[in-house]
C-alpha cells in the first residue's frame, strides 16, 4: 500500500492523486469514492459557505474522482467503482440534512453512468452504511444525547433496540459486502444501491 493524503473536496488534490496513480500504475482496478460526512446544520440558520462546502465534499469530490477513474478503467479493460454513502439515500435522517441531499445526488450520478459504462465492464455500485459502530456514529450519538438531555448510554441502547438485528454493525461486517461488490468477482451487478443496515431502513 502506498499512501498518499488528499483533500478530496479540492480539485487539485484530486488531480494530484490521480497524476499519482497514473505515473505508478498507468490503470486503475477499483476506485472506492468515500468522504467524511458533512456537519450537522440548522436550516434556518445555515449560511450558504457550509452548503457549498458540503457539495465540493460529497458531491464533487465524486464526481471529480470518477471523471478521472473511468480513461485509466477504460485502459485497463474493465474496472469497479464503489461508492460510500449512507442509509440516509433511502430513508432521510432528520439531522443529516446535507448528507441527506447531497448523497442523493451521488445516488443518481452512480445510477445514471452504471447504464453508460456496463458495455465498457466498469461496474458501478453504491453501499450504503446503517448504524455501523465508527467514530463518525459515536460523535452523532454523542450529539443526539446531549440534544435530548438523556445518557449517551440508554440514547445507544434505544437506538440498537431499533434496529431488527439488536445492534450496531462493525466495520468488517460493513467491508465484507463492499469488497465483494468492487471485486472482479462481482461480474453482473451494476447500478444496484446496498444498504448494509441490519435492516434498519424500512424503505424498499
Amino acid at each position: 500500500m502506498i499512501p498518499f493524503v488528499t483533500d478530496v473536496s479540492k480539485k487539485e488534490d484530486i488531480n494530484r492523486l490521480f497524476a499519482f496513480v497514473k505515473e505508478h500504475f498507468g490503470v486503475l482496478d477499483v476506485l472506492v469514492s468515500n468522504a467524511g460526512g458533512p456537519p450537522i446544520i440548522n436550516f434556518e440558520t445555515s449560511d450558504e459557505t457550509a452548503w457549498y462546502d458540503a457539495f465540493e465534499l460529497t458531491l464533487m469530490s465524486s464526481v471529480r474522482a470518477i471523471k478521472e477513474a473511468i480513461p485509466l478503467m477504460k485502459e485497463n479493460g474493465q474496472g469497479r467503482i464503489i461508492y460510500i454513502a449512507s442509509s440516509s439515500i433511502k430513508e432521510p435522517i432528520s439531522e443529516l440534512l446535507l448528507s441527506n441531499i447531497f448523497r442523493s445526488g451521488v445516488q443518481a450520478l452512480c445510477k445514471s453512468l452504471a447504464e453508460d459504462y456496463a458495455k465498457e465492464q466498469i461496474l458501478i455500485n453504491i453501499v450504503g452504511p446503517g448504524k455501523i459502530d465508527t467514530d463518525r456514529l459515536r460523535s452523532l450519538d454523542k450529539k443526539n444525547a446531549e440534544k435530548r438531555q438523556v445518557e449517551l448510554k440508554d440514547w445507544q441502547n434505544n437506538v440498537q433496540a431499533s434496529i431488527p438485528i439488536g445492534r450496531y454493525g462493525t466495520p468488517e461486517e460493513f467491508a465484507e459486502a463492499a469488497v465483494f461488490l468492487g471485486s472482479y468477482r462481482n461480474t453482473y451487478i451494476t447500478g444496484q444501491t446496498l444498504l448494509i443496515d441490519g435492516g434498519f431502513v424500512k424503505s424498499y
